[in-house]
């Protein structure tokens, strides 16, 4: 199964790009996922959601929708993956809620975690509960064989991503995380479909399940290239109904 979406929905210029103009921002979500099956929850990184906004989320969107959620900040940038028992914990508790909604959590490791530090990365690994997890590396220097033994071990995936300029040792897990940053620069500048023509090659021709966000938000590229991509692997773009609530 191919996975194609974008690494958030509310950004205030994609009204007009994508949202009617006149379209409430409640209804959103509701719109973008007549377009993608699947969306990666940025919210879940910055901090913890209110259950009220997780049960928003389950119901605002069709059956056989997935949320692909970024693991908290709290556990990667400022714990630094130690003591996370408790705060996973939490977590979890909240973004379970969205039941058989819930795709693989991403944990996003910072750049200032620059060394790798293997104990500390399999004891997380050890405390995660069930369920897919990817982790995408900030640095170079975590591009070694034995984070991806270790990764393939506990069947997480190592987060395939343009901000480090190399691939992954190897691919782990039996199945794949793509993450689009953008082309000139941080979240911003297109890629178009000859860039993604080889994307979409390679992603067909892999037999795992795959999840790919455009995370190249400024201007609506990401919605663009999303669009392109799931053209290219040859799954229909559905038109959605641009009518607003409330209108006659």
């Amino acid at each position: 199964m191919l996975w194609i979406g974008t690494s958030g929905f509310v950004y205030r210029d994609w009204r007009r790009l994508f949202y009617p103009e006149r379209l409430p921002a409640r209804a959103w979500l509701g719109y973008y996922a007549q377009v993608f099956r699947t969306c990666e929850l940025n919210a879940t990184f910055y901090r913890l959601p209110t259950p009220q906004a997780v049960d928003g989320w389950r119901e605002g969107t069709p059956e056989g929708f997935l949320f692909a959620c970024k693991g908290s900040r709290f556990l990667t940038h400022m714990k630094r993956l130690k003591e996370a028992g408790a705060g996973l914990r939490r977590y979890f508790d909240l973004v379970d809620r969205l039941g058989q909604k819930r795709g693989p959590v991403l944990w996003q490791l910072p750049p200032q975690m620059a060394k790798p530090d293997l104990p500390r990365l399999e004891a997380f690994l050890e405390a995660l509960p069930p369920g897919r997890h990817a982790f995408e590396f900030r640095t170079p220097d975590w591009y070694l064989d034995p984070v991806a033994d270790l990764l393939d071990r506990h069947g997480a995936a190592f987060c395939e991503h343009d901000l480090v300029k190399r691939p992954p040792p190897r691919l782990t897990g039996g199945w794949r995380y793509l993450r689009f940053h953008g082309t000139t620069g941080k979240y911003q500048g297109r890629y178009g479909r000859r860039r993604l023509r080889k994307v979409a090659a390679n992603l067909t021709q892999w037999r795992g399940d795959a999840y790919a966000y455009f995370n190249n938000d400024w201007g609506g590229n990401a919605i663009l290239d999303a669009m392109d991509l799931l053209d290219l692997a040859g799954q229909p773009v559905a038109a959605p109904e641009r009518s607003v609530p409330g209108e006659a």
